[in-house]
């Protein structure tokens, strides 16, 4: 049974282009489900509704917030589809299971004076981790990439003269992002003083790095930012993401389009980006991504 659910995360992986942090969240979720499932069933077939019921129940009964619950059924019913589809199964148990109803939750966005407050945050220091850390954090506003596809660029996907840097997505897919007028000069300061002074191995091709020299991870990065919200007085629940909501909602609150917004943030269907939409803050006129 464990064999099935690996070759599952290896389809995610090699067919559907998931990300490493997708394909992790499945792992989780279907271990966690497997551990239930195995005191009932001995292979995938002998899985009944009434088993599945009772999974759910359980979840609930662990306080999990409504949003976990509907994941970790949805992990559930993507592996039962997948067997289903390379015909180890020849009915889905999970075809009349009901997911949890999820309340629709705004995302979290930082009004301009806040995005002020934690950019300038790696302060006047001319050494090389606050130029890394002024340059990421500018980069990641104004272009509105994910911490994942920040964290793996490369010196050469940023273009100076042309202001661009290209980018590589979920399911690798390519997208050319304008870089801000505001991010370029801490860019480039960081590309000439601060990344030679941090850089250990010449044929290291990663764009930000950590003290070893090697590529700054995104866990690493995480906390870098965590720092400098604790160090601004910010609300804690303010994570790099939060970065690429207020960018985007920013932008259409400056009358920006919607489809162009969904073409910077990479978004398969405008469905997800026009939940911007719906968040309004009437002084949201930032500097980015003209």
């Amino acid at each position: 049974m464990r064999q099935q659910i690996d070759d599952f995360l290896q389809y995610l992986e090699t067919e559907k282009g998931c990300s490493e942090n997708t394909t992790s969240a499945y792992r989780n979720d279907l271990t966690q489900f497997f551990e239930f499932i195995e005191q009932a069933a001995s292979d995938w077939y002998e899985v009944e509704k009434t088993n599945l019921v009772s999974y759910v129940k359980l979840l609930r009964s662990r306080d999990y917030a409504s949003s976990t619950v509907a994941r970790k059924v949805a992990a559930v019913k993507s592996f039962f589809h997948f067997l289903l589809d390379q015909e180890i199964l020849e009915d889905d148990p999970t075809a009349t299971l009901d997911s949890p109803k999820v309340k629709k939750r705004l995302p979290k966005i930082l009004p301009p004076e806040d995005i002020e407050s934690l950019l300038n945050q790696p302060g006047p220091s001319r050494d090389a981790k606050s130029l890394r850390d002024k340059a990421f954090l500018e980069l990641l506003y104004a272009s509105g990439m994910r911490v994942s596809e920040l964290v793996s660029l490369d010196v050469t996907d940023i273009e100076m003269e042309q202001r661009v840097v290209h980018c590589s997505g979920k399911a690798n897919k390519q997208r050319t992002l304008p870089i801000s007028e505001r991010a370029i000069p801490h860019l480039q300061t960081y590309l000439d003083r601060g990344r030679p002074s941090l850089l250990k191995d010449p044929e290291e091709e990663a764009l930000f790095l950590n003290h070893r020299g090697q590529r700054l991870t995104r866990q690493g990065l995480w906390l870098i930012i965590k720092g400098y919200v604790e160090s601004a007085g910010l609300d804690g629940a303010v994570t790099p993401h939060t970065l690429r909501h207020s960018f985007a909602t920013h932008l259409i609150n400056r009358g920006a389009e919607l489809r162009d917004v969904q073409k910077l943030l990479g978004h398969a269907n405008i469905s997800t980006t026009q939940i911007y939409t719906e968040i309004r803050h009437s002084d949201a006129t930032p500097e980015a991504s003209e």
